[in-house]
């Protein structure tokens, strides 16, 4: 378990295929696998982060069916991944509630399936989390990260990358395959 990680999916900031900033919609299979993978690999909360109230109320309809409703008892696996969901209006509140557990703001870990010199290694970030400090593990929808996230956070992981040129995983099988290869033993 790593005590120290927690995940969040960024609904806005984002940008779409003309690279405009967009608030992008809820994805019920977003929360169940992105939930799922993170109670698999021991991540202390799964962030949503929207401003969109309709979104929150969504997400919240979801969440409750499985952690208080009916799916509460149906599935009691799911229930237990759905309960690390917490939502929130921005990073910037995902920070302040993590800072709230008492071992200060989280390092921010962005996540881009773009190429770029200044990324750190699995390698590198998995020997930072054996620090214990906190760390965000930041993942975008749409077609990633608005720049003001990605200019603000403290280090860029490298990208995802299969053994063919075509890299448009989904952020949720993205995010199974970083907690993967940070993760593991």
């Amino acid at each position: 378990m790593k005590p120290n990680l927690y995940v969040a999916l960024v609904h806005y900031p984002v940008i779409n295929k003309s690279g405009n900033i967009i608030a992008s919609a809820v994805t019920n299979l977003d929360l169940h696998d992105m939930a799922r993978a993170s109670r698999t690999y021991g991540v202390k909360k799964f962030y949503v982060v929207t401003p969109i109230e309709d979104q929150k109320e969504l997400t919240q309809e979801i969440i409750s069916h499985w952690t208080s409703g009916i799916g509460s008892t149906l599935n009691p696996d799911r229930r237990q991944a759905l309960e690390l969901i917490c939502i929130r209006d921005s990073v910037n509140a995902v920070m302040e509630d993590i800072s709230t557990d008492g071992k200060g703001y989280p390092k921010t870990v962005v996540t881009s399936a773009k190429d770029s010199p200044d990324y750190i290694t699995y390698p590198e970030l998995r020997e930072m989390l054996e620090d214990f400090n906190p760390y965000l593990l930041v993942f975008g929808t749409g077609w990633g990260l608005a720049e003001e996230i990605v200019l603000k956070a403290d280090y860029l992981l490298e990208p995802v990358k299969g053994n063919t040129d075509y890299n448009h995983l989904s952020v949720r099988s993205a995010c199974s395959i970083i907690l993967d290869r940070l993760i593991s033993r």
